[in-house]
């Protein structure tokens, strides 16, 4: 279980996160809302790339709000960027062989970009770099993020870049992570196919979150946002 205790995040005088109180637990949870309410920002808390202005994480009893993101990553977190970091001079097999090293079972690369959405055959030899494209990027990393067997993954806006075929490909990838009972799955999301198979919603409006019980729910709380027109 992951708990996020009254974590604020303030930035240039600004606040991003207001007291953010969340309980975590293994399914899949998507977080969305509008543009520049603080989903990403709280993911990047949720893994230590960013350290909150006040607040804690509580991670199954223990606290890591002071932990590095190598220290996270030991005990379990896995983190897909926005944006994909690339390799030169690494190839595609490579990475995902490198990223299986802490994993409990073997997972082949042909398997796992299969399941991404991947001809394996035209990319495990391929150097991960400007030649491939944002989406084939964004594929790959998930693919090395999967392939690790983390306790908590974690997803910024995984559908970025994505085409359509491809995008069914990740839809059945999630749905088999909802499924695992020992595993945190989250996802930064505007998606509304990725919303629909969400164990959890929260909505993060305004640097505030709140959990959202339906997708019913959650549309007429965007209603309500666009009637206002963001004044609320």
């Amino acid at each position: 279980m992951l708990e996020v205790k009254d974590i604020s995040y303030v930035v240039d005088n600004k606040v991003v996160l207001d007291k953010v109180n969340l309980t975590i637990k293994p399914g899949l949870t998507v977080i969305t809302g509008p543009n520049g309410a603080g989903k990403s920002t709280l993911s990047k808390v949720l893994m230590g790339i960013v350290k909150p202005t006040s607040g804690s994480i509580i991670y199954n009893g223990e606290d890591i709000t002071n932990l590095s993101i190598d220290e996270r990553a030991k005990k379990g977190f896995a983190f897909s960027f926005q944006t994909p970091v690339k390799f030169k001079g690494i190839t595609v097999g490579d990475l995902i062989t490198l990223s299986s090293f802490e994993s409990e079972s073997f997972i082949s690369p042909y398997e796992i970009l299969s399941d991404v959405g991947l001809c394996a055959k035209d990319y495990v030899n391929r150097e991960i770099d400007s030649s491939l494209s944002g989406g084939e990027l964004k594929r790959i990393e998930i693919a090395s993020a999967l392939v690790r067997e983390a306790k908590v993954n974690i997803f910024d806006e995984p559908e970025a870049g994505i085409d359509l075929w491809s995008f069914d490909n990740l839809s059945d990838m999630f749905k088999k992570l909802k499924t695992k009972k020992d595993t945190i799955s989250i996802i930064v999301s505007h998606q509304e196919r990725i919303i629909d198979i969400a164990s959890n919603i929260i909505l993060i409006k305004q640097g505030k979150a709140q959990v959202v019980n339906s997708k019913k729910e959650l549309s007429t709380i965007a209603s309500k946002c666009n009637d206002c027109k963001g004044g609320c």
